[in-house]
């Protein structure tokens, strides 16, 4: 199996079956997100405490790169520390605009290295991502890609 495979394999499983999916009553930071150009909608649920991401999870629906990059995400940063995870979207936002690994491993993130060649799907891969950085500055204002 070459590594492209293994990254496509990755995407289909957490987009037909996504983790952390579902409402997370205990939330202090919920926030909607949309993406009106392939109808991608979300909520991210997020459990914060001492600076610390305790829970995350999300409801939605989208295609499989929307709905894998929620799903990863919050494996990803479910435990980090609020700056971990900017640094987490930071990184993760240069690989899918630019297609090029960081130095720093991203672990399964690297799934979506390939999403740079298909400009118009970064705005899927990256939903969740501009949510929860919305959720965790209580920005009142809805996200959406355009």
């Amino acid at each position: 199996m070459s590594l492209r495979e293994l990254y496509q394999e990755i995407i289909v499983d957490h987009g037909k079956n996504p983790r952390h999916f579902g409402k997370l009553n205990d939330a202090n930071h919920t926030h909607a997100g949309h993406n009106p150009l392939c109808g991608d909608k979300l909520i991210i649920y997020v459990t914060e405490k001492n600076n610390v991401i305790e829970d995350i999870t999300f409801e939605g629906s989208g295609c499989a790169i929307s709905v894998a990059s929620a799903s990863l995400m919050a494996e990803a940063v479910k435990g980090r520390t609020v700056a971990e995870a900017q640094t987490l979207f930071d990184l993760f936002h240069h690989l899918v605009t630019e297609g090029k690994e960081p130095t720093v491993s991203i672990g399964k993130l690297t799934a979506f290295a390939g999403v740079a060649e298909f400009p118009v799907r970064v705005k899927c891969a990256t939903l969740s991502w501009h949510t929860l950085k919305a959720a965790l500055a209580n920005n009142p204002n809805p996200v959406t890609t355009e």
